[in-house]
């Protein structure tokens, strides 16, 4: 007893002095974190710059919150006033305001249009899509217009900031570089378990092992309450601005980062008293996004990043807009007017046991990926023999689903901004997406991107062998979803499971939510052809002068076309014009170019 009396003191002293104790210790921390950005900043500021970002950002929350806690009432009661001016102002500046932004949508789509005519084919698929999206409404009568008109916008003006504006443009491409680098710890693990080997060349071992290592990193955010915290900032968002009910909101924004069964979760214990429109609103944010753990598989094929991160945060506000468009809130929801639901914590005691939990958890999903892949290319293999063997009945050579993928879907892939001669691969990509799943469709893109990238001819023969850059990000937006069939047994047992009592409910507004998810991913597609801005290819002149013609890649490509171009051969004579008339090596280039690339020029 007299040994623990010295232990039991100082845990009667810390319990007294809690407050005090912890402010020491959250005072020094801050004290030495200060001292590291300094010396972080002193030795390399370049080198600090994200560090200084994510400072300002932590920094700039946390004063947020301080000033909510201890100001934020009595700024309010200073601004009521204000606001009751603002309350009465607002039937007509609100008319203003809406014509004053349509006057400038208008203007700066004319202008902006006029130099890349091919963007309006793109606008002209988003408004066919969403008046299609109309005409299936449930009750054409109830739409909610400013959910649909916010939606849309807060689609449209994310949508400006990541395509078009530079710091945009960065900071995601920065974001996508980070997730990329960040995914290549993966072959940390897996290289230990299978050997550099088989991680090089077997895709099931070079793959899927990141979806193990996402999941588990998503775990550990949620117990240390990082995902929350964003899902809530983001949920807030949307329901100020659109006026959706909170528990719907917070579904759609949690599947920015989760899968479709995984963010009802955030809302089970909500669900049985939801409304119809409310179900079907989760339901089609299920269908619009897709998970975090699957985007790292798709990364690792080497689909743009920032394209993927970019897609799923567009497809949050337009999933809510979209479903609110087709089926419209007739009911009373129990949720309207409440300011926020509870977020349920996880029931790890430590950081250890939520990675472990994560990493459990993907095994499931891992075979479920597996299995899947397995016996839908295994499927489609069947299906297409069986097509070729029907064709060859009536003299059809070559008759397949994807093929007739492209003749069906064509349209549609040329209405979201697609070449005319890039729309069949579009179309059967898209097909693959919605018929079997999005996962096949991406590595096919892979394929198509790589082949691009690495300088092949773009037609072999009568079979085109890449689609072009402004296609693959229209595609890359399209695919972003599990908008596909296989995912109503999936989204249907997932829910049912929560709320048995709802099963009927569930089951009749499933379909409808898919087709508005297939929509909404065709919309961002839509958008990001709208906003796409061809990448510039440089001075070919100075690139062919010094290229190695031993290996090639899409710079070559686009450079020697542009050569073959200024070619001219006139009775046997060879030459050339613009910027190649008057340059020495342009027969070498025009030689080098020939040994890869087939052209009229090459047989003189």
């Amino acid at each position: 007893r007299k040994a623990l009396q010295p232990a039991s003191k100082a845990k009667r002293f810390c319990k007294a002095h809690a407050k005090v104790l912890r402010r020491v210790v959250l005072g020094l921390l801050g004290v030495a974190y200060l001292c590291y950005f300094i010396a972080a900043c002193w030795l390399n500021f370049h080198r600090a710059l994200a560090l200084v970002i994510m400072t300002a950002v932590v920094v700039f929350f946390i004063c947020w919150s301080l000033f909510k806690k201890y100001c934020g009432a009595k700024v309010l009661l200073l601004l009521r006033p204000v606001w009751k001016c603002f309350q009465k102002s607002w039937p007509w500046l609100k008319w203003l305001l809406w014509v004053a932004l349509l006057g400038g949508l208008i203007t700066w789509l004319a202008l902006d249009t006029s130099r890349n005519p091919e963007q309006l084919i793109s606008l002209a698929g988003f408004c066919f899509l969403v008046l299609f999206l109309f005409a299936c409404s449930k009750h054409h009568g109830a739409v909610s217009w400013r959910a649909v008109f916010w939606g849309l916008g807060l689609e449209f003006l994310f949508g400006i900031f990541v395509l078009r504006t530079t710091p945009g443009v960065q900071a995601f491409q920065w974001l996508g570089d980070q997730v990329q680098f960040f995914l290549g710890y993966t072959t940390a693990g897996s290289s230990f378990v299978f050997g550099n080997t088989l991680i090089e060349d077997v895709f099931a071992f070079q793959t899927l092992p990141i979806v193990v290592f996402f999941s588990c990193v998503m775990s550990i955010l949620y117990y240390l309450g990082v995902m929350q915290w964003l899902i809530v900032k983001i949920s807030w968002l949307l329901q100020v601005s659109m006026g959706t009910t909170p528990t719907e909101t917070l579904s759609v924004a949690g599947n920015i980062f989760v899968g479709q069964t995984e963010a009802p979760l955030l809302i089970r214990p909500y669900l049985a008293d939801m409304t119809r429109s409310e179900i079907h609103a989760v339901m089609t944010g299920g269908f619009s996004t897709i998970a975090g753990s699957v985007m790292g598989a798709y990364i690792s094929f080497g689909i743009d990043a920032a394209s993927l991160i970019a897609a799923s945060v567009m497809a949050a506000p337009c999933a809510l807009a979209m479903s609110k468009l087709v089926y419209p809130e007739v009911e009373e929801s129990k949720f309207k007017g409440k300011a926020s639901v509870r977020l349920s914590s996880g029931e790890e005691q430590n950081i250890l046991e939520a990675a472990s939990n994560g990493a459990a958890a993907s095994v499931g999903l891992v075979a479920n990926i597996a299995a899947n892949l397995i016996a839908f290319l295994a499927v489609l293999e069947f299906i297409n023999a069986a097509l070729r063997w029907f064709g060859e009945m009536v003299d059809i050579e070559g008759l397949s689903f994807q093929v007739i993928c492209s003749y069906v879907l064509m349209p549609v892939a040329f209405l979201m901004g697609a070449d005319w001669a890039d729309s069949p691969l579009v179309a059967e990509l898209l097909g693959i997406k919605i018929f079997l799943n999005e996962f096949v469709a991406y590595q096919q893109l892979a394929t198509y991107k790589k082949n691009r990238l690495s300088g092949l001819e773009e037609w072999d023969g009568s079979r085109k062998q890449w689609i072009s850059e402004r296609a693959e990000s229209i595609t890359t937006f399209a695919l972003c979803g599990f908008a596909n069939f296989s995912s109503i047994g999936i989204m249907l047992g997932g829910l049912t499971s929560m709320v048995p009592q709802r099963k009927g409910d569930l089951a009749s507004v499933v379909l409808r939510a898919l087709l508005t998810g297939i929509c909404v991913s065709m919309l961002n597609a839509c958008l990001a052809g709208l906003l796409h801005v061809p990448t510039e290819v440089g001075d070919c002149v100075t690139f062919l002068s010094t290229a190695n013609f031993s290996s090639t890649s899409y710079t070559m490509y686009t450079c020697c076309k542009q050569l073959f171009a200024s070619s001219v051969l006139e009775n046997g004579t060879l030459s050339f014009t613009g910027a190649w008339a008057s340059v020495a090596e342009s027969v070498l280039s025009l030689t080098q170019c020939c040994g890869h690339y087939n052209h009229t020029s090459c047989a003189g």
